[in-house]
């Protein structure tokens, strides 16, 4: 029988499509089960394939014929093992193309809306990881915001689109990924902007991001009005655009809100994140779109695989800002807390510029699935 390859984007579109699909990891179970391909049709199985090393025979039984099987690993070499050896047995698999490693890596480009002078918004969905980032484009310009370290696929994006980048956003010095702003405003010649309260340690020049910023991209001026949220860092800032959409960084999530750990300031930023949620964003409009910078399941996409609600929606459903009183918020936020991102330290000295790990050290200090939230 056939052995094929399914690349990420492929696996990605069935994802968004809620289309059947029949996964065999062949990863150890606590990797697997620390972190998968999710989908609302997956079905799993899980066998490490250190089990297999004899022949598939006896677990033959366990693989539908009647779906399409897709063998994981950790970066492909098992999975082609294992799905030839199944191929051999008489059925027809595929292997994910550059196993989790690039599934943890690939970012889908989704049009989130049309913005008042004729520009767009895109969201870039890392899919594996739980990442949003997004691009404003207006006039032949665009501005990047919370971009990832796969910084090509922005750049080629831009200019498909012909546009070019003269503004790069961080919302905050990230914790659970390396940050790409800084290495695309060094290529493109944009400005790179980073709240000051985030960047007290940071060894490179930048823009200050600051409460009251308006920034013009293209020919029509949009407002990007950065609005002080702290709460997951000192830092924070949320961006309306275009008085249309929200981009909430760390600090709201469709299904959940920040967690206010990360630096190991929990007990000190819990107020902080509870002022920005229930006073500082009451304040704006509840038809405001909002846009997180990650999403933590795989419930939080919407029809088109895009991420993101209207404020109004999240006030009424979303369980961390309808907590009244104040002292069970803060047991909450500071009891109720995930484990902490891979290597998150690790991270955020490299968004600061105080190491400068290769790209295999990259790529293992990031896997691992989102742990930005708290719900």
């Amino acid at each position: 029988m056939t052995v094929t390859v399914m690349t990420a984007k492929e696996v990605t579109k069935k994802v968004f499509n809620k289309e059947k699909l029949f996964i065999f990891d062949v990863r150890n179970e606590s990797d697997f089960q620390d972190w998968k391909i999710e989908g609302d049709n997956f079905q799993y199985l899980n066998i490490p394939y250190f089990e297999l090393l004899d022949g598939v025979e006896e677990i033959l039984d366990k693989i539908p014929t009647e779906q399409e099987v897709l063998v994981v690993c950790a970066k492909e070499g098992s999975s082609v093992m294992v799905a030839e050896m199944l191929s051999d047995a008489g059925l027809d698999v595929s292997y994910l193309q550059g196993g989790m490693k690039t599934w943890s890596e690939h970012l889908e480009p989704v049009k989130v809306g049309d913005l008042t002078d004729g520009g767009e918004l895109y969201q870039f969905v890392r899919i594996g990881k739980g990442c949003l980032s997004y691009m404003v484009v207006s006039g032949g310009e665009a501005a990047l915001i919370d971009a990832t370290r796969m910084t090509d696929i922005y750049l080629d994006f831009a200019k498909e689109i012909g546009a070019n980048i003269t503004h790069v956003f961080d919302t905050h010095l990230h914790a659970d990924h390396i940050s790409g702003g800084r290495k695309i405003a060094e290529t493109t010649g944009a400005t790179y902007w980073l709240p000051p309260k985030d960047a007290t340690e940071v060894t490179f020049e930048y823009q200050p991001l600051e409460d009251g910023n308006h920034v013009t991209i293209g020919s029509t001026t949009i407002d990007i009005n950065a609005l002080y949220s702290p709460g997951h860092t000192i830092g924070s800032t949320s961006f309306v655009v275009d008085g249309k959409f929200l981009l909430s960084g760390d600090i709201l999530f469709i299904d959940s809100i920040g967690r206010p750990d990360l630096a190991g300031k929990a007990e000190d930023w819990v107020g902080d994140l509870r002022e920005t949620l229930y006073n500082r964003y009451k304040e704006l409009s509840e038809e405001l779109v909002v846009l997180p910078a990650h999403f933590m399941i795989i419930e939080e996409l919407n029809e088109d695989g895009s991420v993101s609600e209207k404020l109004g929606v999240l006030f009424a459903k979303n369980h961390g800002l309808n907590i009244e009183d104040e002292n069970e918020f803060r047991k909450m936020v500071t009891e109720n807390l995930p484990p902490q991102p891979n290597a998150y330290q690790e991270i955020r000295e490299t968004n600061m510029g105080k190491i400068n790990p290769d790209i295999d050290q990259q790529r293992e200090m990031e896997i691992g699935p989102n742990r930005c939230a708290v719900r």
